[in-house]
């Protein structure tokens, strides 16, 4: 199974287009060891390698695609012709479901999301120039393996089972007045993704959004031979060190990297034989690939992911 990083940074990108922080200016001019990043996105391609799955939508999704030639037209295909064949959600962030008005030229292909984030698209109007008559959209079950077809229901040998993991509900939904619950948080707003190859026992775990780590993840990482997890923060309190924002990774429904009750910690003793850290908030030092940030995550057994970064189950 080979899969395809095409975004690796978080919402706004990296650098974002108005952020003046240090790593945000450094990548900006060009610096050594600062690598410009899209927002969170995955590829994932079917065994011939002529059909594509995305893992969300990023509103980067023309940019990626541009710069991702399996991802194109081919040559000698018709006018309208895309390898794009199902695109998969996690969660109703903006910077995951942003990317869909892009796919609206009238090109077939099929939406799986949890039944929370389908309603999501349903009560929101702009949605509908995706004409449901040529864009299906299909519930993904929670903790059930879904082979994922193509519009016309031919299997693409992909089987993707969903979880819930500990997150938040997208930022435009939130409710104030539930803020001692969550924000009005309910199962299936944000999901980790167990992806394989259809007769095949090797797996990769996607999981761009996560607020903390239970048992029940740590066992799912354990029996993946590669983990993408969540890197927005390295620290908490990062935004607000940094002086760009006043809510902690928590409260965006992130947990950070380093610290004894970071996800390097509380996942060091389990070792897929790929760890890599993707959905990277511009503040975050590892974003500097010459910080002792990065430097410590690196010696921890992880990798940080990059846009076009490759893997192969």
């Amino acid at each position: 199974m080979r899969l395809k990083v095409l975004g690796s940074a978080a919402g706004g990108g990296f650098p974002q287009w108005n952020c003046n922080y240090w790593l945000s200016r450094s990548a900006r001019n060009g610096e050594y060891g600062f690598r410009a990043r899209t927002q969170s996105s995955l590829g994932v391609s079917s065994p011939d390698g002529k059909g594509w799955i995305l893992f969300n939508a990023s509103p980067d999704i023309r940019e990626q695609m541009a710069a991702t030639p399996e991802l194109q037209p081919g040559e000698d295909g018709p006018l309208r012709a895309s390898p794009l064949q199902a695109v998969v959600l996690t969660n109703a962030d903006v910077d995951h479901i942003a990317g869909l008005l892009s796919l609206r030229e009238r090109h077939r292909f099929v939406i799986y999301a949890t039944a929370r984030v389908l309603r999501v698209l349903a009560e929101n109007s702009i949605f509908n120039v995706l004409d449901r008559q040529l864009v299906e959209r299909r519930e993904l079950p929670l903790n059930i393996p879904t082979p994922i077809a193509d519009w016309q229901g031919r299997p693409t040998s992909i089987v993707v089972e969903a979880f819930p993991v500990p997150g938040k509900v997208a930022l435009f939904l939130e409710d104030a007045g539930k803020a001692e619950e969550g924000f009005g948080t309910r199962e299936g707003d944000t999901v980790g993704v167990r992806i394989r190859q259809e007769g095949s026992d090797s797996s990769v775990l996607y999981v761009p959004g996560c607020a903390a780590i239970d048992a029940d993840l740590k066992e799912r990482i354990s029996a993946a031979a590669c983990l993408l997890f969540d890197g927005t923060v390295y620290t908490d309190d990062e935004m607000l060190s940094a002086g760009v924002g006043t809510k902690t990774g928590r409260r965006m429904g992130h947990l950070h990297i380093g610290g004894a009750e970071g996800s390097m910690a509380l996942l060091a003793d389990i070792a897929p034989e790929r760890r890599i850290y993707v959905h990277i908030n511009n503040t975050n030092p590892i974003l500097d690939e010459n910080s002792p940030e990065a430097a410590a995550v690196r010696a921890g057994g992880w990798e940080i992911g990059y846009d076009g970064m490759e893997i192969s189950v």
